[in-house]
């Protein structure tokens, strides 16, 4: 563990003291646990980024289908000998 000094501001330690004492945790704890939960919200898509990609895949959607399916066959054959060939490639940790 590293031990780290924050400035919060009065209201935010008043939160921090009641939560820690209602779970009966440390305040460590608590903090560890809200930067966790924050992280992991931090990586989903907010409403304005899902509606964009979901208008940009109804976007793709409506554009006309221009190649045959033998040109399909042949890009998904490709893709997946490039992946075989990438994952042999690497070195296993």
């Amino acid at each position: 563990m590293v031990k780290v000094t924050f400035t919060l501001d009065d209201a935010t330690v008043a939160t921090l003291k009641r939560t820690a004492a209602r779970v009966r945790k440390p305040q460590s704890w608590v903090v560890r646990e809200a930067v966790a939960e924050y992280g992991a919200k931090a990586s989903q898509l907010t409403l304005d980024e899902q509606k964009r990609l979901l208008d940009v895949v109804q976007w793709a959607k409506s554009l006309p289908v221009t190649g045959t399916q033998e040109d399909a066959d042949r890009e998904i054959a490709e893709i997946r000998r490039s992946r075989r060939l990438s994952s042999a490639r690497r070195t296993p940790k």
